[in-house]
């Protein structure tokens, strides 16, 4: 019998998130964006939400003996180049997963400590928040906080609302490699993105604040730089084409709902020249971009 033939696969990226049935944010972000940058996705489900383009309306959090059980039949199966995590749902789904990814300290793990949906419903709470930060930051690789979520996660306590800078200080000291702070819910005219590392800021990117409200944009930011970790680039240059990829997802983003704006990650595959160009024109009524998830 002829030998069997052996055909090259694209990197995978395993994913850990809640459901967003609207295709907006969430797991079904993540595999949309990690499909669309060249991996094979695969997915373990976190939590179940009722949901749509408006916000959260049910959030139920898998058992995390089901969590692990998904993560550990796939990880027996095939090799994963970048871990993507995403809304947990419990204490015990995140004592569960960073059991899990301890197993893996030469995978790059990138965390969107993900708080809230983009209408503001809230899907991690401070206890899940402290337990993310003591079991999880110290096996990322990077993570992914906007402003509110960097304040937070940093557990400011002393009455004043640190900086941003500061709070980067101390999520590094707390064990992550890199935090990425976002500027989308910052008072600014442009949105800037700073990357810092244990020596201080490795580079600061800054956008131009698209009109209209999104939801998605950060679930697509980090899962694209889990895309581009996979895929090889070191992590100030995966940081850069994420955000160039995030950007332009927004850019070419519709709104087919009747809340948020979606993140159109397909949209390279594009050629109708009638198709919507971008959110600018179409979201004219709505408030500026400020949400990130």
């Amino acid at each position: 019998m002829p030998a069997e033939t052996v055909h090259a696969f694209p990197p995978i990226v395993l994913t850990f998130a809640a459901t967003d049935p609207s295709g907006g944010g969430g797991l079904q972000a993540d595999i949309l964006t990690l499909a669309s940058m060249g991996c094979h996705p695969l997915s373990v489900v976190t939590a179940i939400t009722v949901q749509d383009t408006l916000g959260a309306d049910g959030f139920f959090a898998l058992e995390a003996e089901w969590v692990a059980d998904q993560a550990r039949c796939l990880l027996e199966d095939m090799p994963v180049d970048a871990f993507k995590i995403g809304a947990l749902g419990s204490v015990e789904n995140v004592a569960a997963i960073a059991e899990i990814i301890a197993d893996y300290p030469e995978v790059p793990l990138v965390l969107d400590p993900v708080h809230a949906s983009g209408r503001g419903d809230e899907t991690a709470g401070d206890e899940i928040m402290h337990v993310v930060r003591e079991l999880l930051l110290p096996h990322a690789t990077i993570i992914t906080p906007n402003g509110m979520e960097a304040r937070r996660l940093a557990e400011a306590d002393d009455g004043d609302e640190p900086t941003l800078a500061v709070c980067a200080e101390r999520l590094l000291e707390s064990g992550a490699g890199h935090v990425l702070i976002t500027g989308t819910h910052e008072a600014t005219v442009e949105i800037v993105n700073t990357l810092y590392g244990p020596g201080g800021i490795v580079r600061s990117d800054s956008w131009q604040r698209l009109p209209g409200s999104f939801h998605g944009s950060g679930c697509t930011l980090a899962s694209a730089i889990a895309a581009m970790l996979a895929n090889g680039l070191d992590l100030p240059e995966a940081v850069r084409e994420a955000q160039e990829y995030t950007w332009q997802t927004l850019q070419k983003a519709y709104r087919p709902g009747m809340g948020h704006f979606l993140p159109d990650r397909l949209f390279w595959a594009r050629e109708d020249p009638e198709a919507p160009a971008d959110a600018a024109a179409a979201a004219a009524r709505a408030p500026d971009a400020r949400s990130s998830h």
